[in-house]
């Protein structure tokens, strides 16, 4: 299965520390080694890079961690295929425009069925079922949604639906990002965690690699990560709900949704 890495935060911040961890599972401590990508937004415009060779075997990930760019929201992913082949065009996140917005889209999962679901304005690039979610996904936004809603709660339930629809198909975890929030749903495994004051050290589980946060940030500072699987040892990482929805807003919660009947706690 593939992984994911996320943050929202509400301040431009640097994810490399995160983003070491994670790029070290693309080939190293676990083979996740079909390609990667990462996209930081500034604005309305999101910062996309990709690579179809492993993580850890990487240039552009190595420049990418080592430029240490800041964002408020970051959604990044590392591949083990499963449908489609290994190539540029199947890297997640994907990316589309929508009300004037760049919106990008990971996901880890299969979904059995989806490429028979009919779309509308938006057409894949390449050939995984995540990309086709994707396209359906947020052609359904757009025809119900021509402007932006004037309550963004009336959009966070409404892709609450969408992710119930499409978590009937398969394992649907996903991130989401439309520049202005970030989207996490859970059909099996996803984990977080909040960063604030007061801050301490974190040590990597991937990399000998070991941050004062104190060190590193202001006393006002909201940072939330999203990860399929901690990526330190030393921090609580809160496991998501099965078949659930969390809308993060600048770091902080602003909407947590059950999507599936009966859902479970995460393992």
């Amino acid at each position: 299965m593939c992984e994911l890495l996320a943050m929202s935060a509400n301040t431009p911040t640097s994810i490399r520390f995160s983003f070491t961890g994670l790029i070290e599972r693309g080939g190293n401590t676990a083979q996740h080694g079909d390609g990667w990508g990462i996209g930081f937004y500034e604005g309305r415009q999101c910062r996309l890079f990709h690579d179809p060779v492993s993580s850890v075997h990487s240039d552009v990930a190595r420049f990418v961690r080592d430029c240490d760019l800041k964002s408020e929201i970051v959604v990044s992913h590392i591949r083990k295929a499963n449908r489609g082949r290994v190539c540029l065009a199947n890297t997640h996140p994907f990316e589309r425009e929508l009300w004037g917005r760049s919106c990008v889209f990971a996901h880890n999962g299969q979904l059995r069925g989806i490429k028979r679901r009919p779309l509308g304005a938006y057409r894949p690039v390449g050939t995984t079922d995540s990309e086709h979610a994707f396209c359906w996904l947020l052609g359904c936004i757009r025809e119900r949604f021509p402007q932006p809603p004037g309550r963004a709660r009336t959009l966070w339930n409404f892709v609450a639906e969408r992710c119930a629809e499409l978590e009937t198909l398969g394992t649907f975890n996903m991130l989401f990002s439309d520049a202005r929030f970030l989207y996490a749903h859970c059909s099996t495994r996803l984990r977080w965690l909040t960063r604030r004051a007061p801050f301490g050290e974190a040590r990597l589980r991937d990399a000998e690699v070991v941050v004062d946060f104190g060190a590193e940030t202001t006393p006002d500072d909201i940072v939330t990560v999203i990860a399929t699987e901690p990526l330190t040892v030393n921090e609580h990482w809160h496991a998501m709900d099965r078949g659930s929805l969390i809308v993060f807003d600048r770091g902080v919660p602003v909407l947590t949704r059950r999507t599936a009947p009966g859902a479970a706690r995460g393992a």
